[in-house]
This record gives structure tokens, C-alpha cells and sequence, in this order.
């Protein structure tokens, strides 16, 4: 299950998608607007947890400020190694 949490930028995302849903009246109900504005909102935090979730798995335990790859076991595997 992944955590859906509340961060002050989900305002942004919830006042953007009101007015979606406010230009989508004029060519569909009110009721099929609103089902569509919560299906993309979930989807929406869905997709970012998971590509947030993505990105701490490849950083692992941090980035090289020499080349940018990411950190394992305290030694960058790309300037390290080349030191040695």
C-alpha cells in the first residue's frame, strides 16, 4: 500500500484541479467532472509517490559531488575505485 500523505503543495494540485473540472462542466455533467477530477488526482499522487519512491531507491545512500553517481557503502564506485 503506498502512503498517500497530505504536503501543502497538494493545494496547488487540488486548486488546478477544481478548475479542470470547472472548463469540463460545459461538455459533461457535474457528477462524471467531479469523477474524473478525483480519478486524476489519485492517479496524479499515486504516480508521485511511486517515482519518488524510484528515485530513493537509486540514490541509495547519497550522490558524489565529483561525478553525481550514486553512493554505496560510503564509496562512490566510480572515483573511488579509480583512486585505488
Amino acid at each position: 500500500m503506498i502512503p498517500l500523505k497530505f504536503e501543502r503543495r497538494d493545494i496547488v494540485l487540488i486548486l488546478g484541479l477544481l478548475l479542470f473540472m470547472i472548463g469540463l462542466i460545459p461538455f459533461t455533467t457535474p457528477v462524471f467532472a467531479m469523477i474524473i477530477v478525483i480519478l486524476m488526482y489519485f492517479g496524479i499522487k499515486i504516480y508521485v509517490e511511486k517515482r519518488k519512491q524510484s528515485i530513493q531507491n537509486d540514490v541509495g545512500d547519497g550522490i558524489c559531488m565529483e561525478c553525481g553517481s550514486a553512493v554505496s557503502d560510503q564509496k562512490c564506485p566510480n572515483c573511488d575505485y579509480a583512486k585505488e
